[in-house]
């Protein structure tokens, strides 16, 4: 006993961090020293005697005994009770003595008692000695509590504290619950503590999808469709076991949370995401209930001696004021959208720090604004910064993209500048050095930027990176210009359907002595058409109705691989000189034998402009359809639809990448007659909601001339070859381009957006359908890319039958190479 009276601070924190019971000896007197959840009625305010630490040292055999005899005694740390002595062989279930006897006992010296008042029934309050603060503090030692992994918000914090509801507020969108979750897993996945996750506002499956994604570096919205890598999958295997525990249930309420938190053995952090300022009644944490949600919730950490961690989703002061919060971290936009201000104030100090941070929102996650600083001996040179000046103002102007502030940017370019960023962040050189070739890449691909003040920055940074890499390749000064790349094809270089930069003039007619006149054909079949098109949407209606919603992503092409076909891009450097990206690909040994079947189909946009589904006229607002009515066309606003199958890609293509927060997109009139054929022949289960829908009178010729036309100067001139055929296929994709030109100050006779990219889609489409087509006649896809290229696993020179070999439009040329060996450049 004697030994237990001097280990007593150390007795207690054992119990309270670790749940150990310890058994007590006095003469004839045993005791168990035991947590408070082996004996939860003990936390019922004086339901039983209690005593301050310092105090029951002091009478420590007196305290013994009476356990001993069933009278529990119950020790504090100031006002908090913290432990329990119960005597041995206790049935932890019932309680051992009745409250209103054992209040009858004499408190143990050392505690003052004070007088109660009347009103209260007369019990006195116990003060805390200072001896008592003292040696809890000393015992303790290092908090060592949960964080939130993000040093610099750690550091302003000091960390998630014991015994304290520390409160995020952060206003929609800002992304205040990713900080709940950044502190879970971090407790959960890292240091292996248990954490009790309550959540009133996503489902379990959003949870576990935001980590995922902020342990992988996954899309977000990906796994939200419920596609996960292999290395997703494996990932998701490995936390399984992990200790992390999420209430999601219908009507969470403070007080539930605060019932069931006593229950988890070993808990280490409870998070509460979210509470909801708007009022919704079927949300007990929202509206006017939350100031006494708060109040619950510190009383919970007060109580078990746990961090509490709540977010609330608006940073309104008056409401802040209202709850009872022990810190406050607010999460405040910046000028800058790559960063967030987080300040952190406590109850008595008011503010007291404040950190940045990088909202990495396509990953469920935030970064800090820069590397942790590392420790150097005295003497030693500073650390110089990772990475050249170039790599991190690329980083830094794409960050309003990779953080998932800005949209606009192809998935793969995406994931090429988050893991710069990442690299950079993490000082790791040879993730650095793994990326130099595919940023080259990425920065020397053509993109379409929007003209705002974050577009042209990345711009201006990827054109200076490109300009330096092709420098040092070819050892010659950079061009004034950036090279154009067409971005098409399986490696993109040189197919049928190079994008042209376009240049003053573009705008005007050919001359006669133009081997093609495109342009001209091109607006003599649109003039031709009865029913009057609209040909250019004035200047001052391009800001509002359908067209704003209208992007190049929404023609579908596909960007795909099969999940089991490892896909890699190696450097290659062009006769020019230029170093550019190839892709190869190795196929399993469960494939069998076989060979990469290379697919390029002819002329794709023109010869979808035989029959694209179009409103030649304005778009008005039909809102939402009961069903797709043949008779229009234009944009509809669709669920996104599951695709079952693993064999082929979504049939939206890209579409599928850029959800809304309902999980719906935006499609055209190509794809959504594509998806009622698919649901007619039973691929798919339904046809989704339209939501919402800009339609016209539809028509499906008002390209065909120009369509006929192009098609029979092919035929001529794939015989002619050499420069007249080059300048047919430049004039070619200028006047497809004109159709909706990219940059706002390029003169052309056309501005319709809903046209150029429905053409676009017909063209995904068709390719599509032909490599379905093929699939279900038992053919293995390897790869389905843009509008032109696909790649199957076929016997030697046996090109798939759904295919037509040929020069012609819609027929293809088909080549054959080894896995592994590199993807060669389209010669169309």
């Amino acid at each position: 006993m004697t030994e237990a009276r001097a280990e007593l601070f150390a007795l207690v924190k054992r119990a309270e961090e670790d749940g150990t019971v310890t058994l007590i000896r006095k003469r004839e007197d045993r005791a168990l020293l035991a947590p408070l959840d082996r004996f939860p009625a003990a936390r019922e305010a004086d339901a039983y005697p209690s005593h301050a630490l310092s105090a029951a040292q002091k009478d420590f055999g007196e305290l013994i005994a009476l356990a001993a005899q069933g009278r529990p005694q119950v020790l504090r740390r100031s006002r908090t009770p913290v432990a329990v002595l119960l005597p041995a062989g206790t049935d932890f279930r019932t309680h051992l003595s009745d409250p209103a006897a054992a209040m009858g006992a004499a408190s143990a010296g050392g505690a003052v008692n004070s007088q109660g008042h009347e009103q209260r029934g007369g019990a006195p309050r116990r003060l805390v000695t200072l001896g008592d603060a003292i040696g809890a503090v000393l015992a303790s030692g290092p908090t060592g509590g949960p964080t939130f992994a993000l040093p610099g918000l750690d550091a302003a914090t000091g960390g998630l504290q014991p015994g304290r509801l520390t409160l995020v507020a952060a206003a929609p969108n800002v992304g205040g619950s990713l900080l709940g979750l950044a502190a879970a897993r971090q407790s959960a996945l890292v240091d292996n503590r248990r954490v009790l996750y309550a959540a009133s506002g996503p489902n379990q499956a959003d949870i576990m999808r935001r980590i995922i994604s902020a342990q992988t570096g996954g899309d977000y919205p990906r796994l939200k469709q419920g596609h996960l890598t292999a290395h997703e999958q494996q990932v998701a295997r490995e936390l399984v076991q992990a200790p992390l525990l999420i209430d999601d249930g219908s009507e969470l309420t403070a007080q539930a949370i605060a019932e069931t938190a006593p229950y988890v053995q070993d808990l280490a952090l409870v998070v509460v995401d979210r509470l909801q300022a708007a009022h919704n009644p079927r949300l007990p944490l929202s509206g006017d209930r939350l100031p006494d949600a708060s109040q619950v919730l510190a009383c919970l950490a007060r109580t078990l001696h746990v961090p509490v961690l709540a977010i609330v989703d608006s940073a309104d002061p008056a409401l802040l004021g209202l709850l009872d919060a022990d810190v406050l971290v607010t999460l405040a936009p910046t000028g800058d959208p790559a960063r967030v201000q987080a300040t952190v104030a406590e109850r008595d100090f008011g503010a007291i720090g404040s950190a940045y941070l990088c909202p990495d929102l396509l990953h469920a996650r935030f970064l800090d604004t820069a590397p942790a600083p590392v420790g150097r001996a005295v003497g030693e040179e500073p650390a110089r910064n990772l990475g050249s000046v170039m790599e991190r103002e690329l980083a830094d102007a794409a960050l309003p993209y990779t953080s998932g502030a800005q949209r606009g940017l192809p998935a793969p370019v995406t994931h090429v500048l988050s893991a710069l960023r990442t690299a950079l962040a993490h000082s790791s050189q040879e993730a650095l050095d793994e990326l130099g070739p595919e940023l080259a890449e990425t920065a020397a691909a053509p993109l379409q930027l929007p003209d705002t003040a974050e577009g042209r920055r990345l711009a201006a940074a990827l054109y200076a990176y490109n300009t330096a890499v092709s420098a040092a390749t070819t050892g010659q000064p950079a061009a004034s210009q950036p090279a154009v790349d067409n971005g098409h094809g399986l490696d993109g270089e040189d197919d049928a359907e190079a994008e042209v930069e376009l240049q003053p003039g573009d705008e005007e007619d050919e001359p006669e002595s133009a081997p093609f006149p495109a342009l001209k054909l091109l607006k003599d079949a649109v003039s031709r058409s009865k029913m009057h098109p609209i040909k250019v949407i004035r200047t001052e209606e391009r800001e509002s109705g359908p067209w704003p919603l209208i992007s190049e992503h929404m023609d579908g092409e596909p960007r795909w691989v099969h999940p089991d076909v490892t896909s890699t891009r190696v450097p290659y450097i062009r006769e020019n000189g230029k170093r550019v990206r190839r892709d190869q690909l190795d196929v399993p040994d469960a494939f069998g034998e076989g060979a990469l079947c290379l697919i390029d189909r002819n002329g794709s946009y023109p010869s979808a402009c035989s029959a694209v589904p179009l409103a030649p006229n304005k778009l008005l607002h039909t809102g939402p359809l009961e069903a797709f009515d043949k008779a229009g066309a234009g944009i509809y606003l669709i669920d996104l639809p599951q695709w079952p199958r693993t064999d082929m890609p979504h049939p939206l293509g890209r579409i599928i990448e850029r959800p809304d927060e309902q999980g719906r997109v935006w499609v055209t009139t190509p794809h959504i007659k594509q998806l009622a054929r698919l649901v007619r022949e039973g691929h798919l289960a339904a046809m989704p909601a339209i939501h919402d829908s800009w339609t016209g009178k539809a028509n499906e010729s008002l390209f065909k001339p120009f369509y006929e036309a192009a098609r029979k100067a092919r035929i001529e001139l794939v015989q002619t070859g050499g420069d007249p055929y080059k300048a047919y296929k430049t004039r070619l994709s200028i006047a497809l381009r004109l159709l909706w030109p990219k940059r706002p100050e390029q003169r052309s006779p056309f501005w319709r957006p809903d046209w150029r990219v429905s053409m676009v889609a017909e063209a995904s489409v068709r390719h599509w359908t032909v490599a379905f087509k093929a699939v279900q006649e038992g053919q293995q896809l390897i790869a389905l890319r843009n509008v032109d290229a696909a790649v199957f696993w076929t016997p030697p020179g046996t090109p798939p039958a759904t295919y037509r070999i040929g020069t012609g439009f819609g027929e293809v040329k088909a080549k054959f190479i080894q896995p592994g060996e590199m993807i060669p450049e389209g010669d169309d």
